[in-house]
């Protein structure tokens, strides 16, 4: 007996035509992917024009900032938790590079999974027992965490206490180190350099194409979901806890990551460079730029970065012109120089169709000329007893 199969249920077709994908130079995806190239190509175009250790020094500190500017992006940025105590994790990557390198004798290269257990134990510890507060009150206890670190630090030996460590080495590669240099067709690439391509090429590189793939992805939307709304992406089936608590450890990574750049790049770190003073900083960085917008964390990290840099010829008076520029940036962009639905105005957009006007329905037991004005349902049986009385007379 030959067995009929059932018809397949098919879901109706949409009522709009979905709008096809823009295409070209002018889109605003590849337009900002080929600005973001362009921008990539001039920073390691740059050594050849000046080469000068001033200015190699500055660049190489902003893009450490740029890197642990998108660590914080994802806390802040993504998940909505509001850290001011994230210098810490970049305070646990330094001195655990630092301390490995200095009396251990490991390469920098070697301490990097030393670095990322210490950050993702750092970031269970601290987040693990907090990340069910919200708001103001997640706030004081990163603030209380930050503070923590670098009491600690401040005082065991280990750490070298108040004067910290010193002649931290730079990275070495099998036997080979930047302190060795690099000559390629007759052009000497000094230690400085090196570091700088390296903080380039690896740091900003990995950082920026991660944290954006991570942005765009199932993590990131339920990142966006619980910092919208904690309850409703709840309910949707989106556990609030684990995915803060992710979105916590991937940060603390990113942090102690950017902490071993900048005890390579500096040789010699204290307690002194992680108080709170450069959290704020850092946090200035992603509101400033636009929380959850890698652009503008980019661009909100090189200004906090390098305006007071470029203000120094005012002296005394840089921070105080740095306090105003933040504040006139803050009233002409309140959500961010570059927020994250910000696109240019030359470039090309989707078109969306609008709704096509629905047709008239009528209603059963109304006449077509009904004018909707209040009927009386007694009128008609009033009408009909006036009647009958004037045929009576």
């Amino acid at each position: 007996m030959a067995r009929v199969q059932a018809p397949r249920l098919q879901a109706p077709k949409p009522f709009l035509e979905r709008p096809a994908p823009v295409s070209g130079l002018l889109a605003p995806d590849r337009f900002m992917k080929l600005v973001g190239l362009v921008l990539f190509v001039a920073a390691a175009v740059l050594p050849f024009i000046t080469a000068t250790p001033y200015i190699i020094s500055i660049l190489t500190s902003a893009m450490i900032y740029i890197v642990l500017a998108m660590g914080l992006n994802v806390v802040v940025g993504y998940a909505g938790l509001l850290d001011l105590g994230y210098i810490a994790f970049m305070a646990v990557g330094a001195y655990t590079s630092g301390v490995l390198t200095t009396q251990f004798g490991l390469s920098m290269l070697e301490t990097i999974p030393f670095v990322v257990l210490a950050c993702i134990i750092a970031g269970v510890v601290i987040g693990g027992p907090t990340l069910r507060l919200r708001s103001d009150y997640l706030a004081i206890v990163t603030l209380g965490f930050g503070e923590i670190i670098r009491i600690t630090a401040n005082n065991l030996k280990i750490t070298g206490g108040p004067s910290g460590i010193h002649g931290i080495p730079t990275w070495r590669f099998f036997g080979w180190s930047f302190a060795d240099g690099l000559d390629i067709g007759g052009v000497h690439f000094s230690s400085k350099i090196l570091l700088y391509y390296f903080v380039l090429f690896v740091g900003i590189g990995l950082a920026v194409v991660a944290v954006s793939r991570l942005g765009k992805g199932k993590l990131g939307r339920a990142w966006k979901s619980v910092r919208d709304d904690e309850d409703v992406s709840e309910a949707m089936g989106i556990n609030g806890y684990t995915t803060k608590l992710a979105a916590y450890i991937i940060g603390a990574v990113w942090g102690g990551f950017a902490g071993t750049l900048m005890a390579s790049h500096l040789s010699a770190i204290s307690p002194n460079s992680f108080e709170f003073l450069y959290s704020a900083l850092v946090l200035m960085a992603v509101v400033l730029g636009g929380m959850g917008s890698t652009p503008g964390v980019i661009i909100g990290a090189l200004f906090v970065s390098l305006a007071p840099e470029f203000l120094r010829e005012f002296s005394e008076w840089r921070f105080l012109l740095f306090g105003v520029l933040l504040v006139v940036a803050m009233i002409f962009r309140p959500k961010g120089i570059w927020p994250a639905n910000a696109v240019l105005p030359f470039l090309k957009k989707r078109e969306i169709p609008e709704i096509p006007p629905t047709a008239a329905v009528s209603v059963v037991g109304v006449d077509a000329d009904y004018d909707g004005d209040t009927v009386d349902p007694a009128a008609p049986s009033a009408q009909a007893d006036q009647n009958e009385e004037e045929g009576k007379r």
